[in-house]
């Protein structure tokens, strides 16, 4: 069971957000279509490691990272990689890695019974929610059981929001509905599971005013600033990251499709303000992980 080994002093970075992408056996995440079109998409035809290599990358930049896969085998007909596999994985690197599990909303009390079991005896830290590439919307009321598992749990939920290069450039977009990414659909989650924590994740394109708006009324929510350079941030979420939100902003990559070494060099472009970015880089995320003094833990 994954319990986390990761020295605060000895890490400059959590990085909130990346994706295993590829399994030991060399099974994708993805169809291979939708893996074609996202490396176009993104211009990279870069490796997608296994979870010892991103393991190895982030021990190498003394960061620690948080590790997830999208678990969307109803919408995607494709089976997922296993995130009871990941989290054992991770707990072999708990020094840098901290697990997120990833159910399918739309399998019902077999994703509740999967989230328990990850909770439970895998030791996961939080989960991965994908709206547009999972085809569900999260503000309905049948999937309010699971979010209140997740709230009495303890763990936090990122979900993705706003665009996606999942599915960009296909006829139809793969069928993907961009608007169910709306982040002011978790407004009504927020508000009826105040306990529970919610990610935000990725400048919110084409709803950033949305995400902001959230993030400042419901005290439960964070944004991570994962999935963009730097320098393409609306000036708006940087503002509100050097200001009120600036205890819930996390740093996120993206990885592999976006590196920390391309986020870190690009930041010092833009203005965010030098005495916000250890809380940024690390310092949020370790008091939302709980892996800070939990005196000072959400």
């Amino acid at each position: 069971m994954y319990q986390p080994a990761i020295d605060l002093a000895a890490v400059t970075a959590i990085d909130m957000h990346v994706h295993i992408e590829v399994d030991d056996h060399g099974h994708n995440s993805l169809p291979d279509p939708l893996v074609a079109a996202v490396s176009k998409y993104f211009r990279t035809d870069g490796p997608r490691p296994a979870i010892d290599a991103v393991a190895q990358y982030y021990r190498e930049r003394r960061m620690a990272a948080v590790v997830f896969t999208v678990d969307a085998r109803t919408q995607l007909a494709h089976p997922p990689l296993s995130s009871v596999d990941l989290a054992r994985a991770a707990a072999e690197h708990a020094d840098v890695l901290i697990p997120f599990g990833s159910v399918d909303p739309r399998t019902g009390t077999a994703a509740l019974d999967l989230a328990a079991r990850l909770i439970e005896e895998e030791g996961v830290r939080g989960f991965k929610f994908h709206p547009t590439v999972q085809g569900f919307d999260p503000s309905h009321e049948e999937y309010a059981p699971l979010w209140g598992l997740l709230e009495s749990a303890g763990v936090p939920a990122l979900f993705h929001t706003g665009q996606t290069g999942i599915g960009a450039g296909m006829p139809g977009g793969y069928g993907f509905r961009l608007g169910l990414s709306n982040p002011i659909l978790l407004d009504p989650i927020a508000a009826e599971f105040p306990q529970l924590q919610i990610i935000m994740a990725h400048p919110s394109v084409p709803w950033q005013d949305e995400a902001l708006s959230v993030a400042t009324h419901k005290l439960n929510t964070w944004i991570d600033l994962s999935g963009w350079s730097p320098k393409y941030f609306p000036a708006t979420l940087v503002r509100h990251a050097n200001t009120m939100l600036k205890h819930r902003v996390l740093f996120g990559t993206d990885f592999p499709l976006l590196t920390p070494d391309r986020w870190l060099r690009d930041v010092a472009t833009i203005d965010l303000k030098p005495e916000v970015l250890p809380g940024i880089l690390k310092d949020n995320a370790a008091r939302l992980l709980r892996l800070a003094d939990p005196a000072t833990s959400v």
